[in-house]
């Protein structure tokens, strides 16, 4: 039973990352399935209204089904209420992307944002997908709050961005990656330049309570021709500040309660 919940849960999750869909073929190469099994788990996927296969193409991609699900969860949860009104204040305050990720265990996971930018160059990634610890900022201002060994335990299990895969400036080595942590806490917040993505340009701060763990990241991004380390040293108060906010707030939301 156990093997055909993590093979159907494992399709959910490359499907959520593909959103042009993909072949039967390379869902059960990707995840290591028979095809026959696959096939299977995809009809009962189907079957439940999670997924559908595109007309003419015969690629599978996912419904809106898990998506509302997860907005109902975000919604009832009070993440959404709590959070949002202070992300469109930093995002119109900055002009930049703003965005809110939420610790549950192991996972860094984004799950609000607001857009602050009008007009030009725009970041505006999909939600719902996990940090990569070693290489972004909301990865650097959570583990400026762990201890080391906890730190790089977290990225040793999820694995180290290459410059390949990630920006050009992405650490190379958890020696390096353990300097950019302490650099992270003598700053009191993170700052990257092409670490995550190349041009672009992050910054974060936890969301923590004095004396306790951390519970979320708040984040501003933007390209690096107009979120530049000048423009992010003058938003460092204002980032500050919202993260303080929300985390003083964050008592009215049940889910950051059961954290």
């Amino acid at each position: 039973m156990n093997g055909v919940l993590e093979r159907t849960l494992g399709i959910l999750e490359l499907l959520a990352r593909h959103g042009e869909g993909l072949d039967l073929a390379v869902i059960a190469d990707d995840l290591a399935i028979p095809r026959s099994a696959a096939h299977r788990l995809l009809a009962d996927l189907t079957r439940v209204g999670y997924v559908r296969q595109v007309q003419g193409r015969g690629s599978y991609v996912l419904t809106t089904k898990l998506m509302a699900m997860g907005l109902s969860y975000l919604s009832s949860a009070g993440i959404i209420d709590v959070a949002q009104p202070l992300l469109d204040r930093l995002a119109e305050h900055s002009g930049e992307l703003v965005r809110l990720s939420v610790i549950d265990g192991k996972r860094l996971t984004w799950v609000a944002k607001a857009q602050g930018s009008k007009q030009g160059l725009r970041y505006d990634p999909d939600m719902g997908s996990d940090a990569r610890l070693s290489c972004s900022a909301s990865g650097l201002a959570w583990m400026m709050t762990l201890a080391d060994d906890a730190a790089l335990a977290a990225v040793s299990e999820q694995g180290l961005g290459s410059p390949a895969d990630y920006g050009p400036n992405a650490p190379r080595s958890l020696t390096a990656l353990l300097a950019d942590i302490q650099a992270t806490r003598e700053r009191g917040y993170s700052l990257t330049c092409e670490t995550f993505t190349a041009g672009l340009n992050a910054m974060g701060a936890p969301v923590q309570i004095k004396g306790r763990a951390a519970i979320g990241v708040i984040t501003i991004a933007g390209p690096t021709v107009r979120l530049t380390e000048e423009k992010m040293q003058e938003l460092r108060i204002p980032l500050l500040s919202t993260a303080d906010q929300l985390a003083a707030a964050s008592g009215a939301s049940p889910f950051f309660n059961s954290l």
